[in-house]
């Protein structure tokens, strides 16, 4: 019958659909009457071919549970829970041998875990949304080597505790997450993304206030001395706008006209009221969260700074070793590709 209608002009989807097959197996005994016409259809296997094969298989599917059971960490990787990705390398550095993303969901699945997502939108009501959008992207478009663009927003507060999250999970399982539970301790990661290196500068603060947007802004004074211009785009919060801040911006450009060395002049950037989906460090905050922080249950506050540090040194690594601006290449799956763009939702409410 899938012989026939294969030169028919039917479809995999539609032939396997009507045998009740797998596509990969329809396409195989296509592929098996093109070279072999119908005697290789015919052929029967080895029984012992069959037995081999059915123990390979098995052997294969309780390797890979025997991983889902165990943490990332136990294999080297920075993550509270397991996507296809990780697992493809963990199993491939433990057991010495390839398998594909497709082969290992298949295997996966068939065992009843599964993701489940749901995605938000946001708007902003700013009335000149689009004339600080065009100043953000003429500036973007134009950007100098010698200029420097951050996406700056702070992470937080967040208490460190058992956390649930989206994961692999058995068909028919509930995780249980304690709804009252002790908090072992409180953190705010203040941050700045810049666009053009892909680099990430960070600390933790005990507020936010405009004290330490100050602080964030003599941090990459001094980290990126040797540039003329620095740009500075964030929401706006009043900390983000307030007169101590402008008032310190302004001696810094002063002290830049008078030709102090090592002193870069700096712009602030505003971004749309309520436009937190184009702030792209919010897209890094995402794919942080859901990497190492969902599903995680840290003991202390001290662990979880450590694996915080260590997402952000692992993504700064990567961008040193392939250049590249804020975009293209999602790290450790992050909501949407860290690019400005007015389409983009950076910010994923669930991640906080």
């Amino acid at each position: 019958m899938v012989v026939i209608d294969s030169n028919k002009g039917a479809g995999l989807t539609a032939l396997s659909s009507k045998v009740e097959k797998s596509p990969r197996i329809v396409k195989r005994w296509i592929g098996t009457y093109v070279q072999k016409g119908m005697v290789g259809l015919c052929a029967k296997r080895k029984k012992i071919q069959c037995q081999e094969k059915l123990a390979e298989m098995k052997g294969k599917r309780d390797r890979i549970i025997q991983i889902l059971h165990e943490t990332p960490q136990i294999h080297g990787i920075n993550r509270a829970s397991w996507s296809l990705k990780p697992l493809v390398q963990a199993y491939e550095k433990q057991y010495g041998e390839s398998i594909g993303k497709s082969t290992l969901s298949e295997y996966v699945r068939a065992e009843g875990y599964t993701f489940r997502k749901a995605r938000r939108v946001l708007t902003s009501p700013d009335l000149n949304y689009r004339e600080k959008l065009q100043e953000i992207t003429r500036v973007l478009s134009s950007l100098r080597d010698d200029e420097k663009f951050f996406s700056i927003d702070e992470f937080g507060p967040f208490s460190v505790r058992m956390r649930g999250g989206r994961a692999l999970t058995p068909k028919g399982t509930i995780r249980v997450v304690p709804q009252r539970q002790r908090s072992k301790g409180r953190l705010i990661i203040t941050g700045a993304l810049e666009l053009s290196t892909n680099q990430i500068t960070h600390f933790y603060s005990e507020k936010k206030n405009t004290d330490e947007m100050i602080r964030l802004l003599d941090v990459l004074l001094r980290q990126y001395s040797t540039q003329e211009f620095l740009y500075l785009s964030w929401d706006a919060a009043s900390w983000h706008i307030s007169a101590k801040l402008t008032e310190r911006v302004s001696e810094v450009n002063h002290a830049a006209e008078t030709g102090h060395p090592g002193i870069p002049f700096v712009k602030l950037m505003p971004l749309p009221s309520s436009a937190q989906f184009l702030n792209v460090i919010e897209s890094v905050y995402s794919g942080m969260a859901k990497a190492i922080l969902h599903n995680s249950d840290y003991q202390t506050v001290d662990d979880c700074k450590a694996a915080i540090d260590r997402y952000v040194a692992e993504r700064n690594q990567h961008y040193r070793e392939n250049p590249r601006r804020a975009g293209n290449k999602i790290w450790g799956k992050e909501l949407v590709e860290p690019c400005f763009t007015p389409n983009n939702n950076c910010k994923d409410p669930n991640c906080r």
